[in-house]
């Protein structure tokens, strides 16, 4: 048969990758024919690593991000299991296993007293921070594994330290669960992150066969290892040294390796920067690599996002002054001597309102963070100071209602993620945005 005589009628895809070919025959049959390297590649090994270790449809399923993210994340997970055995091995000496002197019920009393610190550091961060994982989800992840090295190394000296053992081991797991929540409510933002087809379960099922395999990996190698730092302790530290920098430097990598398309404080400081500079708004692209990946850097003044009016005035002739003649749906209030700013939200307030809000907060902070303590604002000024402050309406309605940030429009913040209180206010007199200086 010619291939005159055959008519490819379409072909189909796997994915990003060509599959098959069909064609219409003499006899009206539709025939398959598979693409010679395709054939090959659906049964080579590559593809069934792929199957089982990698969301179904990537890349085209996952962030841009994802690849990169997930070697160096693979990277600092190996070199943790090799740590966490070295810590495993100390704990277990320290409560007298080999130690014909010890006692069943001395080793279970501090095991048990280890496990409860950690149940209750657990609930005090979870409490405590919680609303704060979401909107720095790459600041707190890298913070999780610095405290889980900390944690690990107070465990690998805690035998040096018998009087001391029970009270190390305790703080040590203290410190565990708090990297257990921050690390695990973390990855759960940055899944969501990744999942570009509503397949969060997916990705994280694959996450997790990949972390399984890296743990499998580090037994292994624990094996070889265990016998020759047994009994020494130099190079029991040695090896700590080496594979803690190798786990601080994969998690840097990694966290520095996520492009958020999603607004947070850090990143909308940014924003505003380079918009007053330029006029233009930056892409994730250009913004993610600037982030500081450092808890609280580069604030200079506390922003507090749907504070309740109480906190913030007790006059009743400056809030009658905000609500003058205006409808807006926000009031910024600034507290000189204490560094904060405060926005109160207005019971209607949406997600583009936030945004705007929250930008001009910022622009306030940027244009007094020089000298925050002994500035020194005139009512003149004030005014001067208010106009200025007119400028980053435009930055807020782009942010609010084009896409060219990536946000996720919708919801009550919209694209920006920020750790907020629920109070909102319902005023019997139209709203103002405005600026309140408070003495």
């Amino acid at each position: 048969m010619s291939d005159m005589e055959i008519q490819t009628l379409c072909t189909e895809s796997y994915g990003s990758r060509s599959a098959r070919r069909y064609q219409a025959l003499p006899n009206g049959k539709l025939s398959s024919v598979a693409d010679a390297s395709e054939a090959w590649h659906f049964r080579s090994l590559h593809h069934i690593f792929m199957s089982i270790f990698l969301p179904q449809g990537y890349p085209e399923s996952v962030s841009t991000d994802y690849l990169a993210y997930q070697f160096w994340d693979t990277i600092q997970a190996f070199a943790s299991s090799i740590t966490g055995t070295l810590a495993t091995q100390a704990v277990l000496k320290g409560v007298g296993v080999g130690d014909e002197t010890s006692t069943v019920a001395a080793a279970t009393v501090t095991w048990i007293l280890k496990d409860g610190t950690g149940m209750l550091g657990r609930i005090a961060f979870a409490w405590s921070k919680g609303s704060k994982l979401d909107c720095d989800a790459k600041q707190w992840r890298l913070f999780a594994d610095v405290l889980n090295d900390v944690a690990i190394f107070m465990e690998i000296v805690a035998p040096a330290f018998p009087a001391c053992f029970t009270l190390i081991v305790c703080t040590s797991g203290f410190f565990k669960c708090i990297v257990g929540v921050a690390g695990g409510a973390t990855r759960a933002a940055l899944t969501m992150h990744q999942a570009r087809r509503d397949n969060m379960a997916d990705v994280s099922a694959k996450d997790g066969s990949q972390e399984t395999l890296v743990n499998l990996a580090g037994l292994v190698f624990s094996l070889f290892l265990i016998p020759l730092v047994a009994d020494n302790l130099s190079l029991t530290y040695a090896f700590y040294a080496l594979f803690t920098v190798l786990h601080l430097y994969a998690n840097y990598q990694a966290v520095r390796a996520v492009c958020m398309e999603t607004l947070n404080r850090a990143r909308l400081h940014l924003v505003l920067q380079h918009y007053l500079k330029r006029e233009e708004l930056p892409s994730p692209a250009v913004i993610n690599p600037q982030e500081p990946l450092l808890l609280g850097f580069r604030q200079q003044l506390k922003v507090t996002l749907g504070a309740p009016l109480h906190t913030v005035t007790s006059s009743v002739a400056d809030f009658q002054k905000a609500l003058e003649g205006n409808t807006s749906n926000y009031l910024i209030f600034f507290n000189q001597p204490a560094g904060v700013i405060s926005i109160i939200l207005h019971r209607q307030a949406d997600s583009v309102d936030v945004i705007k809000a929250y930008t001009h907060a910022l622009l306030l902070e940027a244009l007094l963070h020089q000298d925050v303590e002994t500035c020194t604002l005139e009512r003149g000024s004030l005014l001067s100071l208010q106009h200025q402050l007119c400028k980053g309406d435009d930055l807020g309605s782009e942010c609010g209602g084009r896409n060219e940030l990536g946000l996720g429009i919708g919801g009550e913040s919209g694209g920006l993620i920020i750790a907020w209180w629920d109070w909102k206010l319902t005023p019997q007199v139209p709203f103002l945005a405005c600026l309140i200086r408070r003495d």
